[in-house]
């Protein structure tokens, strides 16, 4: 199923929780919204699934109008943060319970109905623990089956909203392989919420990036992580280091010293420098755009995070900088950075 959103807008109150928002989802997708705590995400998530309303815009599903339809009449399948399991039921009859509420004119008999839950608690791999509660599983398991509830109806959609946020971060990882390997299988339409930029650009075919209420950008994991559109973008995904510069001419200036970088492009005025943690060159002093002096590094697996006081700036300006670890970096060492990769944009971006 296709998904189109045009022109949506909705308030509470005053305040604007989507802002005139376009979106299409191809059939088969697995796109994530990404975005902070209000961006708009899970209203916009709502919306599609029926469960809240446009004030203005349209919601088309396969090119019908889905706003003259209930949430019931879509055939959305919706997984929740915090599992939505009945604790009162088994895992078998969780699974089976959309089943068997449905109309009596489709709804199937009872072999059928007990067939489907098992291909979905195989699919799901836990068809070993059927006769168990909810209060019996871990959380992975417990959101493993609350998704295999949602897939018995064979919903035309699948909506998920923060489906992991609950779990620890082990587990998470887990899921998010796994869901990305389930999602190969069953080729449903699918659209997570998640405010976690690892799991979006691991999990997601293309990843929409939400900020106040408007799409940022939309792109695969690796348009939006190398080609950043906005200074919202690139602070939001990855770990950026972020400076005050003047672009003039061409030239970019930090505190009034050129840098021996291009412009990129930028129109001339107060910018702000993005550059990733790992995307700074180091090299000994004298040799760079920057120099500092390294006040303190740790190391964690393959790297080492330095925590560097920029000169020129009173040591006022401290930035973090990831590096290799077969450059070995001491507190006290005077060093030179040459940005690698970088983008400029306008102050007031």
């Amino acid at each position: 199923m296709t998904i189109e959103v045009k022109n949506i807008v909705k308030k509470f109150g005053a305040f604007a929780a989507l802002d005139n928002v376009d979106l299409k989802v191809g059939k088969g997708e697995l796109l994530a919204l990404l975005g902070p705590s209000g961006s708009g995400k899970t209203t916009l998530l709502r919306i599609i699934a029926g469960l809240d309303w446009p004030d203005t815009g349209e919601v088309r599903i396969d090119g019908e109008d889905a706003l003259g339809h209930g949430a019931s009449e879509r055939h959305v399948g919706f997984v929740f943060q915090h599992y939505a399991l009945f604790r009162h039921m088994t895992v078998f009859e969780n699974v089976a319970f959309g089943l068997r509420v449905q109309p009596r004119a489709v709804r199937k008999d009872e072999a059928t109905i007990r067939a489907r839950v098992k291909e979905l608690l195989d699919l799901v791999q836990l068809d070993w623990l059927a006769n168990r509660y909810p209060s019996q599983l871990s959380g992975g398991q417990r959101q493993r089956i609350a998704l295999a509830r949602a897939l018995a109806i064979e919903p035309r959609i699948l909506l998920l909203d923060e489906p992991f946020g609950a779990l620890d971060a082990k587990v998470r990882k887990e899921l998010r392989q796994w869901l990305r390997s389930l999602h190969s299988e069953i080729h449903v339409t699918s659209i997570f919420v998640t405010h976690d930029q690892e799991e979006a650009l691991e999990v997601a075919n293309r990843v929409v990036v939400m900020d106040k209420g408007r799409i940022e950008q939309i792109g695969t994991p690796g348009d939006v992580y190398d080609n950043p559109a906005t200074a919202f973008v690139h602070g939001f995904i990855g770990e950026s280091i972020v400076l005050p510069v003047e672009v003039s001419g061409g030239s970019v200036r930090l505190g009034g010293r050129p840098l021996n970088i291009t412009a990129d492009g930028a129109a001339s005025g107060a910018s702000k420098l993005f550059v990733r943690r790992h995307d700074m060159q180091i090299g000994p002093a004298g040799t760079g755009s920057l120099e500092g002096a390294v006040r303190h590094v740790r190391s964690f697996g393959p790297i080492q995070r330095a925590e560097i006081a920029l000169t020129g700036g009173e040591g006022k300006t401290v930035i973090e900088i990831d590096a290799p670890r077969d450059r070995e970096l001491q507190a006290g060492e005077i060093i030179s950075l040459q940005p690698r990769r970088y983008r400029i944009f306008a102050a007031q971006d």
